[in-house]
């Protein structure tokens, strides 16, 4: 049974740590369920994952986000990161032709100094463009027959974003030039912001920069909200979707994919204050199914979690989240495939697996929800 939609449910403890801020330097938070819950951003989350290290080895560079296409003489811009990755490639004359085809829809166009806004650039997508430039050119064609001859390529040019999966996951929205009607894709994976389970109030941490040259009083004095909590992260990854940005892949592809995915969402941090806190926790439980349709449990913990008999909330998160998808699977009758494993002893309910390691898991996901 081949179904459309692969649901990651995360609940991962973090000890105090202060993970992601706001424009006042406060940790970020959402209220749910009337109750103040500590929360990570779904844009810290997926930045987190595009820069990790497993994300570059397993899946590829991420792409480049800039709008800065120019700068000052000696500054990083876009047109000399390409250039500088293209060289052995291309000319620099073709390189910064087929830019400002895709930036303005003129080829002969000066490049401006920033885009309308901060998009994804792909090494090897811009690779392909100047591919089908210089060969469009040798055909004799003018900028809008090569523009017209592209749109029937796309197939093609998804094909390059293996190079920056990251964009084939997370999407990309293009507001000008030839890249606004070519470069547009709709993301494959949704993530939510990650919340507590559990109301939270925050610490304030006191501290001081010793001056070691001054005899008395201290260099520097400030404070920092922080917070420990069960945190509960979700994403769903939409298969056919990701097929089709990466070209028609084919769906083994795709489950490798979704195994990487698994593996980055349980043990991927935001590295905000780390150095201070060093909250580098792995995830305490992963649920993965596969569905026809995306399935939140975030409303497992609408009704805030309480601490336990013998204190903590972790165990009676896990046995919220496990009840809910019972609940939710039997009354609405979902046809799911759905595994788990956690590093506690637990029960899961009937028409959900458990395995005994993560490594077992990710096969799991990537036999597309059977048992080898």
């Amino acid at each position: 049974m081949t179904q459309n939609f692969v649901n990651f449910h995360v609940l991962i403890s973090h000890s105090p740590s202060c993970l992601n801020r706001d424009d006042m330097n406060m940790q970020k938070t959402a209220v749910f369920g009337g109750k103040r819950r500590v929360r990570i951003s779904s844009q810290s989350l997926k930045r987190t994952i595009r820069k990790s290290t497993y994300a570059v080895e397993k899946l590829g560079k991420p792409s480049i986000r800039t709008k800065r296409i120019l700068s000052k003489e000696g500054e990083i811009d876009l047109k000399t990161t390409m250039i500088k990755a293209l060289k052995d490639q291309f000319s620099e004359e073709l390189i910064t032709k087929t830019m400002a085809l895709l930036i303005s829809k003129d080829s002969s166009a000066e490049l401006p100094a920033d885009g309308d806004a901060v998009a994804p650039w792909v090494v090897d997508e811009v690779a392909w463009f100047c591919r089908q430039v210089q060969q469009s050119k040798k055909d004799g064609l003018d900028d809008k027959a090569i523009a017209k001859k592209l749109k029937n390529e796309l197939s093609s040019m998804h094909q390059a974003l293996s190079g920056g999966i990251d964009v084939a996951l997370f999407g990309r929205m293009a507001t000008s030039g030839l890249m606004s009607e070519l470069g547009k894709v709709d993301g494959s994976l949704a993530v939510a912001h990650a919340i507590t389970t559990h109301a939270v109030e925050s610490d304030i941490d006191w501290f001081t920069a010793v001056d070691d040259l001054q005899e008395q009083g201290s260099g520097h004095l400030d404070t920092q909200e922080f917070s420990s909590g069960v945190f509960y992260r979700y994403a769903s990854l939409n298969c056919r979707q990701l097929q089709e940005n990466l070209g028609g892949c084919d769906r083994q592809r795709i489950l490798d994919v979704a195994a990487h995915v698994a593996h980055l969402l349980a043990t991927e941090t935001p590295s905000a204050k780390q150095q201070s806190f060093a909250a580098h926790n792995p995830a305490d439980l992963v649920m993965v199914s596969f569905a026809d349709m995306p399935i939140s449990l975030a409303n497992a913990f609408e009704a805030p979690v309480q601490m336990g008999r013998n204190g903590g909330y972790r165990s009676d998160s896990i046995n919220a989240l496990n009840q809910y998808w019972d609940r939710t699977h039997t009354g609405f009758g979902i046809s799911e495939r759905c595994a788990e494993f956690c590093l506690e002893e637990t029960e899961v309910p009937e028409g959900m697996t458990l395995r005994k390691s993560f490594d077992e898991l990710k096969a799991w996901i990537r036999n597309d929800g059977e048992d080898a």
